[in-house]
């Protein structure tokens, strides 16, 4: 029997500090020395979040076969680890994105402090440099996402420039404009972006929505640095610290049920975006799926409310299927029996490598009791099919990958021992993953910020 073939929509990547001076333009190495003091104290900060949940006792639990204790994270920077992993956990082809709290981005990013618009720009490109030069020779394996949505840009012309580059380099998504925001950028209904959307229909690049989509530059950085500067050397008050400031943005609506990410959906679909490029394709990831089936209701009612005063032709829900996809990030036990609301052929699978919620190092037990009872059908559809056939990936090539490296049914599907309770109760202790759905508690929200939009965008039809 074929074994499954696995894909991760969502995996992390980051240029280490040895590499800054290498890929910065010259004229801004004047920075790095405060970019590196900035580093010292953020990834001191956050490496206390990281094993909050991946040390001490938890070792035993989820370490089973020592990859984490073995450096197996490091494959945020070191491709050789990060293929090692993947055939480890059978995992074909990963799409890898910027981001990992053990290293911060150069100057682009909101956990950065404020920097100039030129030196965030500056840093975007030098991180494209380095993802090609440090993860190119395995692209069949190592997809790169690129970050041109992290960045303000000079002009159109510099941006389609950027966006060329990376097509050709073979990248296969980028963040859109507003992932980090800067002052003064058009919403994303605004007709100015239309040459960018075209050529990434053109180019077949994906735009990326993840957890932490429009945030401000520098907005996370200057509330962190604060935190990082009160910790004491021996770490004693890291716990009032943590729970008074880290654990609103990593452990509740601060990051994974933000409203922003969602918001840049909807702004596509009324704004028309796919009317006029309806081979764009938008993939939403690490920011749950269970809020999808209602937040799609009230769209589509609101819509109803307005149809023709917008520039948008079609339901929103009628868009997300023709030009959406959703990756389960860290998969719920919820997300999976929702699958149906969601739009089956729209869901994928992501193991957020290497972050601590991520499926990672325990991606098969996790996957094994969250399909427990799905049609198999369904799962392949899930974890290769929807992504092979929407982000147009070489199903052929990723099969005979995972002839070689993948799970088998069995290991996922079959008959065997459960997933020990104390398991469990860890993946839910680090991805939530025994949390209810979301429900109707934010439906009010949901449509107050549409009509927003709505009064905005209509204003294009007006003119």
């Amino acid at each position: 029997m074929k074994k499954l073939t696995i894909i991760s929509l969502d995996g992390h990547a980051q240029m280490p500090e040895s590499a800054w001076a290498a890929y910065l333009d010259k004229r801004f190495h004047k920075y790095l020395p405060k970019l590196s003091e900035e580093n010292a104290v953020m990834t001191k900060l956050m490496g206390m979040h990281v094993t909050k949940t991946h040390s001490g006792a938890d070792l035993d639990i989820f370490d089973t076969e020592g990859a984490y204790r073995a450096g197996g994270a490091n494959g945020w920077y070191d491709p050789k680890i990060r293929l090692a992993e993947m055939d480890r956990e059978g995992i074909a082809a990963e799409f890898a994105f910027d981001g990992d709290p053990r290293m911060l981005g150069m100057f682009f990013q909101s956990a950065n402090t404020p920097y100039p618009k030129d030196l965030c720009n500056a840093g975007v490109r030098a991180y494209h440099r380095w993802m090609h030069d440090s993860f190119g020779y395995a692209k069949d394996r190592l997809i790169p996402v690129g970050i041109i949505g992290h960045s303000p840009w000079a002009s159109m012309k510099d941006m389609v420039a950027e966006l060329d580059w990376i097509a050709d380099r073979g990248f296969r998504a980028t963040s859109m404009p507003g992932f980090v925001t800067y002052p003064g950028e058009p919403e994303l209904f605004d007709p100015y972006w239309d040459p960018f959307w075209a050529r990434c229909e053109e180019r077949g690049i994906a735009l990326w929505v993840h957890a932490g989509h429009g945030d401000a530059q520098g907005a996370t950085g200057v509330a962190l640095m604060r935190v990082g500067k009160q910790l004491k050397p021996d770490f004693s008050n890291y716990k009032q610290l943590h729970e008074t400031f880290i654990s609103p943005l990593f452990d509740g609506t601060g990051v994974f049920e933000a409203m922003k990410p969602r918001r840049s959906m909807w702004q596509l679909m009324l704004g028309g975006v796919f009317d006029r490029f309806p081979k764009l394709k938008l993939v939403m990831n690490e920011i749950y799926i269970d809020w999808m089936p209602g937040t799609l209701h009230c769209l589509d009612e609101e819509f109803e409310a307005r149809r023709g005063e917008l520039p948008c032709k079609r339901l929103p829900s009628e868009y997300w299927a023709t030009n959406g996809l959703t990756s389960m990030s860290f998969p719920r036990r919820c997300e999976v029996q929702m699958r149906h609301e969601v739009g089956i052929d729209t869901i994928t699978f992501g193991r957020d490598y290497p972050h601590p919620e991520g499926t990672w190092p325990n991606t098969k037990m996790w996957l094994r009791d969250l399909f427990t009872g799905v049609p198999e059908n369904e799962v392949r559809a899930i974890l290769s099919e929807n992504a092979i056939r929407v982000l147009n990936l070489d199903g052929a090539a990723l099969d005979a990958i995972a002839e070689r490296i993948g799970a088998t049914v069995e290991e996922i599907l079959g008959p065997g021992p459960a997933v020990s309770p104390e398991l469990i109760a860890h993946f839910d202790k680090r991805g939530h993953y025994l949390q209810p759905a979301e429900g109707e508690q934010r439906f009010a929200e949901i449509r107050e910020q549409f009509r927003e939009d709505a009064w905005q965008a209509a204003g294009f039809v007006a003119a």
